[in-house]
C-alpha cells in the first residue's frame, strides 16, 4: 500500500472548478497537491519540484497534453514519475496516442473517485518495484 502522506501530485487542469475538486479529493486521501492550468506551468512546476506523480488533462490553454507529455517523458522516465492522463477525449484513438506519448494510465472525465485513487495507488505502487 502506498503512503499517500509522503507523495506529491502535480494536477495539470484549465478548469478551475475540477483542479478544486481534484485538490481536495486527493489532499482528503493525504496526498500533498499542487494545481497549474497550462502546460507551460506544468513543465517548470515538475522541473522544480519533481511530483511523484502527474495527473495530466490533455486540452490546455497553451500546449497540448500530448505535448506536455513527451516533454515530460523527456525529464523523467515513467519508474521516476507516473503520468495519469485524465481527459474528456475518449476515443479509442485518443487514449493510444497518450500511451505512445508516454502515458501510464489513461482516464476519461467524468471518472468515479474511487477509480482514481486506485489508478493512482497502481501508478505509485509499481515505483518500488522498478528500483
Amino acid at each position: 500500500m502506498v503512503d499517500a502522506e509522503e507523495k506529491s501530485i502535480l494536477v495539470v487542469e484549465d478548469d478551475p472548478s475540477l483542479a478544486l475538486v481534484l485538490r481536495r479529493r486527493l489532499e482528503a486521501s493525504g496526498f500533498q497537491v499542487a494545481t497549474v492550468s497550462s502546460g507551460a506551468e506544468a513543465l517548470s512546476d515538475a522541473a522544480e519540484h519533481r511530483p511523484d506523480l502527474v495527473i495530466l488533462d490533455l486540452r490546455l490553454p497553451d500546449m497540448h497534453g500530448y505535448q506536455v507529455c513527451r516533454e515530460l517523458r523527456k525529464l523523467y522516465h515513467a519508474w521516476t514519475m507516473p503520468i495519469l492522463m485524465l481527459t474528456g477525449m475518449d476515443r479509442p484513438i485518443d487514449q493510444l496516442r497518450g500511451f505512445a506519448f508516454g502515458a501510464d494510465a489513461y482516464l476519461t472525465k467524468p471518472c468515479e473517485p474511487q477509480e482514481l485513487l486506485k489508478t493512482i495507488e497502481l501508478l505509485l505502487g509499481q515505483e518500488a518495484f522498478a528500483a
